[in-house]
């Protein structure tokens, strides 16, 4: 399946299209992680510093529970998806001329 989309035929992958993959897994985790941290402290983190009453308190933090994992795996699906169709550049340090 990622194979295909990588080297457009039914072969096994080289090293750089796995360490492609690899460094693209990653940076979706990672930048799911930072994206998620910190929409879950502008969201929950009022609630947690200040004093607040308690019903947006638990609406706070109630909102930031329902909201981090959902942007969570909305990230790195969005990520992953990108790299699959090939949506960069196909040379490194390059601009793709399309963009």
């Amino acid at each position: 399946m990622w194979g295909t989309a990588l080297t457009g035929h039914q072969g096994r992958r080289t090293q750089a299209e796995r360490d492609a993959i690899t460094v693209e897994i990653g940076y979706a985790l990672v930048s799911a992680a930072f994206a998620t941290a910190v929409v879950v402290g502008a969201v929950a983190g009022p609630a947690l510093l200040f004093d607040l009453p308690a019903l947006v308190e638990r609406s706070s933090k109630g909102a930031a529970a329902v909201i981090a994992p959902v942007l969570f795996l909305t990230r790195v699906v969005t990520v992953l998806v990108r790299f699959r169709r090939g949506a960069q550049p196909s040379q490194p340090g390059r601009t793709n001329p399309d963009s």
